[in-house]
C-alpha cells in the first residue's frame, strides 16, 4: 500500500509558483486558485518532452487525440486519464484549419469556436477542469477575469451554466468592440459583467489584488479565467502542434508568428516547444503595446500604461505572463533572442495589413490576424528560408466597423454574432478604484 500512494505522488504534476516564495501544489489548487501566495503565477514542475512515437505518428492522429495525449504527458496522473480524455475531446470540438496564402506563408485560423476567438481553446478546457476538480461539498467557485476584447467572450459562454460557477467579467469601459462587448453582457445567469472606468490593465490589477485580500479570500472561494491559469495555457498548446502537422514540408525550419497582448498564447508555444515541438522561432507581433519587443531589443523591461488601437485584444501595457517567459528562460533575453523574435506595428500599418491581405489574397483579416501577418511577412523578409505561420486570432465580423471602413464593403456576420445587436445589455459600471469592486463583490455575496 506504500508503494502505491507513493507512485501515485511520484506520476501527479505539481505545480510552482514563478517567484519560487510559495509552496509547490497539486493541480486542485494550481487550478481553482490561480494564483500562488506570493503573486507569482505558476507552472507545471517539470516539462517531460514527447515521445519520439509521438511526432512520428503524429499525422494519423485527429486533434483531439494529438491534444489528449499531450495534457496528459503535461498533467501525469493528476487527471484520471478517461476524465481528461472527456474534458479534452468535448472542449477541442471545432477546427484550427491552416490556410496556404501562398508558397511557405500560412494562416492558422482560431476563430471556429462559439466565441469566434482563439481563446475558446483556453475557456472550454478550462470550465471542464475545473468543473472536474468542483467537488461535492466544495464552495460555489467564483471566477474573476479582465478582458481586453475577446477573453470576455470565450469565458462567458466557456463557463454559462456551469454547476457551481460564477463568473465576473471586468472590461475597460469604451475600449472593447460593440459585438464583443454585447457577447459578455448579454448572457446573464452566471456570468456578471463589470465595466471599468480604465483601461484594460487597471482590470487586471483589480483581479490580482482582489487574490491577495484577506477578505474576499476568506468570503469567496476565488479563482481566474485569464491566461494567469496555468489552465488556460495547456489547450492553447494544442494548436501549435495541430498547425505543425498540417505543415507539408517538415524539413523546412518553422516560425510561428503570434499577435502578441499578454503573453499567454506564445507562452503556451514555448511551454510545447520545451517538450519537443519542432518549430524553431516563435514571433511576437505586437501592437503600439510593445514594452516586449523593446524587452527583446534592449534587455531591458519598461511596463507602461497601456495605450488603445483597433487591435484591443492586444491593449497590454504590462504582460502577466512575461513572468513565466522568464521562469522557462532562466531570465536570460540572450536564450530567449535564440527562440524569439519581436516586431511592433501602429494603426496605420494594421489597417494597411488588412486592405493588403483582401487585395492579395482575397482574406478578410481582424486588425490582430492583420499584425500577426505583418510580423510574419518582416520576419520572412529577414529569414527567407523559414516557412511562416501566423495566427488568425479572431473573425474580422467581430471588430466590424473597422474592418468595414478599411475595406469600404459589407462583410458577413456569422448567425451567433449578429443575433447579439439588438440584446440589451447588463453591466455595473465602476470606477478603478479597487475599493469600489471590493464593495460590488461583498454586496452582492
Amino acid at each position: 500500500m506504500v508503494v502505491v500512494l507513493w507512485l501515485k505522488f511520484k506520476n501527479d504534476m505539481k505545480f510552482y509558483s514563478t517567484k519560487h516564495q510559495a509552496p509547490d501544489t497539486d493541480v486542485k489548487e494550481a487550478v481553482l486558485r490561480s494564483l500562488p501566495a506570493d503573486n507569482g503565477l505558476y507552472m507545471p514542475e517539470t516539462l517531460t518532452p514527447m515521445s519520439e512515437d509521438y511526432w512520428k505518428t503524429l499525422s494519423e492522429l485527429s486533434f483531439e487525440e494529438l491534444s489528449y495525449q499531450f495534457a496528459q504527458n503535461l498533467l501525469q496522473e493528476s487527471v484520471p486519464a478517461e476524465a481528461l480524455k472527456k474534458i479534452v475531446y468535448d472542449a477541442v470540438n471545432f477546427e484550427a484549419p491552416l490556410v496556404e496564402l501562398e508558397e511557405n506563408l500560412s494562416c492558422l485560423e482560431l476563430f471556429h469556436g462559439p466565441s469566434l476567438a482563439f481563446k475558446d481553446f483556453g475557456a472550454r478546457f478550462m470550465s471542464r477542469l475545473m468543473s472536474h476538480l468542483v467537488e461535492e461539498g466544495d464552495q460555489k467557485l467564483d471566477i474573476l477575469v479582465a478582458t481586453s476584447g475577446d477573453t470576455g467572450g470565450a469565458v462567458a459562454l466557456g463557463f454559462y451554466k456551469t454547476p457551481n460557477i460564477r463568473v465576473t467579467i471586468l472590461y475597460p469601459s469604451g475600449k472593447v468592440s460593440l459585438l464583443q462587448e454585447k457577447q459578455l453582457t448579454t448572457l446573464g445567469e452566471n456570468i456578471r459583467a463589470v465595466e471599468v472606468q480604465g483601461t484594460f490593465d487597471d482590470c487586471q490589477k483589480m483581479v490580482k489584488t482582489a487574490f491577495l485580500d484577506e477578505e474576499l479570500k476568506t468570503t469567496f472561494n476565488l479563482s481566474s479565467a485569464n491566461s494567469i491559469n496555468i489552465a488556460r495555457l495547456i489547450p492553447q498548446a494544442f494548436y501549435y502542434i495541430r498547425a505543425y502537422q498540417q505543415t507539408k514540408d517538415k524539413n523546412r525550419p518553422l516560425a510561428m508568428c503570434v499577435p502578441s497582448g499578454n503573453f499567454g498564447n506564445i507562452t503556451a508555444g514555448l511551454i510545447a516547444k520545451k517538450m519537443g515541438l519542432p518549430i524553431q522561432k516563435f514571433i511576437a507581433s505586437n501592437n503600439s503595446n510593445d514594452v516586449f519587443y523593446n524587452y527583446l531589443k534592449t534587455g531591458t523591461y519598461e511596463p507602461r500604461p497601456s495605450v488603445r488601437t483597433h487591435s484591443n485584444a492586444m491593449d497590454v501595457g504590462n504582460p502577466s505572463n512575461f513572468q513565466r517567459i522568464q521562469d522557462l528562460y532562466k531570465g536570460s533575453v540572450e536564450a530567449l533572442r535564440k527562440d524569439m523574435a519581436a516586431y511592433s506595428f501602429d494603426d496605420a500599418a494594421t489597417l494597411a495589413a488588412i486592405k493588403e491581405m483582401y487585395e492579395k489574397y482575397n482574406y478578410v483579416a481582424c486588425p490582430h490576424t492583420a499584425i500577426g501577418y505583418l510580423g510574419a511577412k518582416a520576419f520572412q523578409a529577414e529569414n527567407p528560408e523559414y516557412q511562416v505561420i501566423f495566427q488568425a486570432t479572431a473573425h474580422a465580423a467581430k471588430f466590424i466597423d473597422v474592418v468595414e471602413d478599411t475595406l469600404q464593403q459589407k462583410i458577413d456576420i456569422p448567425a451567433d454574432l449578429e443575433k447579439l445587436r439588438d440584446r440589451p445589455k447588463s453591466a455595473t459600471l465602476l470606477s478603478t478604484e479597487f475599493e469600489d469592486f471590493k464593495k460590488y463583490l461583498l454586496d452582492r455575496g
